[in-house]
């Protein structure tokens, strides 16, 4: 197993990152991108996804790593339900919803073990 050094090398942020590129193609259909609000709250979610694991990663801690692993984790929640009103409000079709809701699924799956592998570690102090 290669060893990671930057928050890059995760699965679990590299899967978020196309999540989160997803989100911002299919907020780009025509309808989609004339609702601001829904399109502002899911693009910010999206990113949430992402941005929480890479702050997490050098949060000096794994207490503190695994509190931004759910934040992470639950930003991804909050995408999938956005998609379902994107898709109630006919801005996405079942394909787009099924893609993406797919898409979170295993990025929630990453986080989630990465959760357990971090509580299984040693607590660590951060000296920097």
């Amino acid at each position: 197993m290669a060893k990671i050094e930057r928050f890059e090398d995760l699965q679990s942020w590299q899967k978020a990152r196309l999540l989160a590129n997803l989100v911002y193609d299919l907020t780009e259909y025509p309808k989609f991108a004339e609702d601001f609000r829904l399109s502002n709250q899911i693009q910010g979610a999206a990113g949430s996804v992402m941005h929480n694991i890479a702050e997490g990663f050098d949060s000096g801690t794994n207490t503190e790593f695994i509190r931004f692993l759910k934040m992470s984790r639950r930003s991804a929640s909050e995408v999938q339900s956005e998609l379902y009103l994107a898709l109630d409000r006919k801005y996405i079709s079942q394909d787009d919803l099924k893609k993406a809701y797919n898409l979170a699924t295993e990025t929630k799956r990453l986080i989630n073990g990465m959760i357990s592998y971090l509580r299984k570690q040693k607590p660590t102090n951060s000296t920097t």
